[in-house]
């Protein structure tokens, strides 16, 4: 007789990356969410962090703005909402105040906004220029989480873009991660890049 076996043990892309986020940020680390959507992740970090941490929070739309700030304003007490720094730009580039203190963990939540517009969505392009100046950004230990949605084009392009970016980096300086689902192809999958500390 075959006895299934119980996968019950294997978590979803979000939570895996919940679980790497909070083992990785410590009291006096800071952070980026550089896709905010709906704020889902602004929220979880903002939980994770420490009172003597900051965040900085990106879209480039005003309505995933909108959204995340009524959304943390609705989770969160105005102490820890007043160590959030809210931005509408791209995560092309970094908002100066990202150089003034130490970033811990860059985080990216690729595609679309959820209940919004789907013909905006993240490029393959600039989510690849964004990686490189997160590469430079990112402090020694530190780690950039990236969750990609292949089950449309341009998320399927800027995935295996984004593989065969890392694929090249050097394994002294960086080790690479991938959560993936090989039977289900369209799938989110989850990336995860940590700098070392040499």
């Amino acid at each position: 007789m075959n006895i299934p076996i119980n996968l019950s043990h294997f978590h979803p892309h979000l939570e895996l990356a919940h679980r790497y986020w909070k083992e990785l940020l410590q009291p006096g680390d800071h952070a980026i969410d550089a896709t905010c959507g709906n704020g889902k992740d602004t929220l979880k970090l903002a939980q994770l962090l420490h009172s003597t941490s900051q965040l900085i929070t990106l879209d480039i739309q005003s309505l995933a703005l909108q959204r995340t700030q009524q959304f943390l304003r609705e989770h969160l007490p105005i102490e820890q909402l007043s160590r959030i720094h809210f931005f509408q730009q791209s995560h092309v580039e970094f908002p100066s105040l990202a150089y003034t203190f130490p970033i811990k963990l860059i985080v990216y939540n690729l595609g679309y906004l959820p209940g919004g517009e789907k013909s905006i969505t993240t490029q393959t392009m600039t989510t690849l220029m964004s990686l490189s100046a997160a590469q430079s950004l990112i402090a020694r230990g530190g780690m950039i989480s990236i969750t990609c949605y292949p089950g449309h084009d341009e998320g399927k392009m800027e995935q295996e873009a984004l593989l065969n970016t890392v694929k090249a980096l050097n394994s002294n300086e960086w080790q690479v991660l991938f959560h993936n689902w090989p039977n289900r192809p369209c799938s989110p999958n989850l990336l995860l890049l940590s700098k070392s500390y040499n």
